[in-house]
């Protein structure tokens, strides 16, 4: 029976026969990683047993087994970065994106070629940055009060204790209405200063603490497509504007140059 295909990534035949394919593990911790060439394109797989790596024992596996997708997470993860040092214009594939045949996988390249070509090109001389903002609310908090927030502390005093205790309960819940719209409104801000660097720019969802082992909170997370000759520029200014709001509870941190996880638009290719 034949293999499975897990596929890693896409890249231009032309970069292929420019550099040799690392020695890279596959999935499965045995197989080295291969490539298949179809047309100008060529996909970057590792062979998997079909009876270890069914459709229904990945799910099982997914499901159930919290440390086998962790590890398996990574392994895809740093397999990427690892390719990405030889191909930068990789276009990667999505987790666990396995093919029945090596068929399958060139008729994929034959049926998307001009896609795919298309996204080589708008990749090329452009690379991937992520900016993740967190906060320390307490530190925030302490910055002092808006001037709405200041009247009905005020007032406060004059009431009754039991008014009072409602009112304090209301004043509590502006505060921390008050204290999101200042913090959306500062990372929109800052979302858009960096925005001028870039060739694309999306906003993603934010991490819990247990994601993130961080104590603060995320406040922001984004993704950027920055040309070669603006990273630089990009990070300047995200030093200027840590040096400015760190010490408000402000925490700033950037990482990059990642493989196109959020600009390739590969996921409507995969199966």
């Amino acid at each position: 029976m034949e293999h499975l295909s897990y596929l890693y990534g896409f890249i231009p035949s032309s970069k292929q026969h420019q550099k040799r394919l690392p020695s890279l593990r596959g999935f499965d911790g045995e197989t080295e990683l291969f490539m298949v060439e179809e047309r100008q394109i060529t996909a970057i797989l590792c062979a998997l047993d079909p009876d270890g790596y069914s459709e229904e024992t990945i799910k099982r596996k997914m499901d159930q087994d919290t440390e086998w997708l962790k590890t398996k997470a990574f392994h895809h993860h740093e397999t990427l970065i690892s390719l990405y040092k030889e191909y930068p214009s990789i276009i990667p594939a999505s987790f666990c994106t396995i093919y029945m045949t090596e068929q399958n996988v060139k008729k994929t390249i034959r049926e998307n070629e001009e896609k795919l070509i298309n996204l080589f090109e708008s990749l090329d001389g452009n690379q991937e940055w992520n900016l993740k903002i967190y906060l320390d609310e307490k530190k925030w908090k302490g910055q002092g009060d808006t001037p709405v927030v200041e009247e009905m502390r005020r007032n406060l005093d004059s009431l009754s204790p039991g008014k009072r205790y409602f009112e304090k309960k209301k004043l509590e819940q502006l505060i921390d209405r008050e204290l999101q719209k200042e913090k959306n409104t500062l990372c929109e801000d800052v979302h858009e200063r960096l925005t001028k660097f870039s060739q694309k720019a999306e906003v993603k969802r934010n991490w819990s603490k247990d994601v993130t082992g961080m104590n603060e909170r995320m406040a922001w997370n984004s993704v950027f497509l920055l040309p070669d000759q603006s990273v630089d520029s990009y990070l300047e200014e995200i030093k200027i504007l840590q040096e400015d709001l760190n010490p408000q509870g402000w925490n700033f941190k950037v990482s990059g140059p990642w493989p196109a996880y959020h600009f390739s638009g590969l996921s409507s290719l995969e199966g």
